[in-house]
């Protein structure tokens, strides 16, 4: 499943986010990949362990734990703390997969069900610098607004377009779910919000608390918590 989860940031949030990793230092991003992805890709990210995308990093996951969107989509166990990357002057990342496992610090790791991107400039400002995902139905091209977030499965290949003017400024980061299965939790997301919607016409009935029930069991049949 992919999602559009919007306004996961404030324009206000976006400006000061912008403003403080603007002004950080950025290295090669080719220090965060392995052999196959260094070979294409060509962008600069804030060094991991930065100050500045640590707290800016933090922002992001405390939005995110107050999105019941994307809480409803990921049904996240664990994330990556939210990494930060930028793309112009023709750079771009070549057709990828990203890896199965992520360290996470004091030496965990993850597996990364879920990649997701939250776009921190508007489409307005750049040229180029599409997300492509390509799945079973195709290649689908990503560009959205400053503040909102895609979310899709790990397992696709993807890519971002050579950025031909401006500057392209987004946070990145992997989930693992409570799900591993995309299906299933395409499956729960549809579910949750078709009982939301009924909630919200019929209010609190036999049938919504049926239904509601229905999800939890086959949330308790299907995490891996």
């Amino acid at each position: 499943m992919m999602l559009h989860i919007p306004n996961v940031l404030t324009p206000e949030q976006v400006r000061a986010m912008r403003a403080a990793i603007d002004a950080a230092d950025w290295v090669d991003g080719r220090a965060t990949v392995g052999a196959q992805g260094a070979r294409v890709k060509h962008n600069r990210q804030l060094p991991e362990n930065s100050p500045v995308a640590l707290e800016q990093g933090r922002l992001i996951q405390q939005a995110l734990s107050a999105h019941p969107l994307y809480f409803a989509a990921a049904l996240p166990l664990r994330a990556v703390p939210p990494l930060f990357n930028r793309y112009a002057g023709g750079e771009t990342y070549g057709l990828h997969v990203d890896g199965a496992m992520r360290p996470l610090p004091h030496g965990a790791a993850l597996r990364t069900d879920l990649s997701c991107t939250l776009f921190l400039c508007e489409p307005e400002d750049y040229e180029g610098g599409e997300l492509v995902v390509v799945d079973t139905y195709g290649a689908h091209e990503v560009k959205l607004p400053a503040g909102d977030l895609i979310l899709y499965p790990s397992t696709s290949l993807h890519r971002v377009e050579p950025v031909t003017r401006g500057e392209r400024v987004c946070s990145f980061f992997w989930v693992q779910s409570m799900v591993r299965d995309d299906a299933r939790r395409a499956m729960l997301f549809e579910l949750d919000q078709t009982i939301q919607k009924l909630r919200g016409r019929l209010g609190e009935t036999e049938e919504t608390v049926t239904l509601t029930g229905q999800y939890h069991n086959l949330l308790r049949m299907w995490s891996e918590v």
